[in-house]
């Protein structure tokens, strides 16, 4: 397992053992971050109007196209410091 991979999956454990709950924006832009580093781009079908939730993960996924996963991951690595 690669340092870069060990480091996010740290994150992620201490991203549900945070002090304070994230607002809903960082939250979305976490949840981006991380299907972004461990999927890759979004080829899901969009979510329909009655889906606000769905489709603002959905949104916050897709504006992360393109970007390498390697990148997401320290990202979100970067992120969840931030927060800690």
């Amino acid at each position: 397992m690669s340092d870069l991979q060990a480091s996010f999956d740290a994150a992620v454990a201490q991203s549900k053992n945070l002090s304070a709950r994230p607002d809903n924006a960082t939250l979305l832009k976490l949840y981006g971050l991380y299907k972004q580093g461990t999927a890759g781009d979004n080829t899901e079908k969009k979510p329909g109007f009655g889906d606000m939730v769905g489709r603002a993960k959905w949104d916050a996924w897709n504006s992360l196209k393109g970007t390498s996963n390697e990148a997401a991951m320290q990202q979100y690595i970067d992120l969840v410091k931030s927060l800690s």
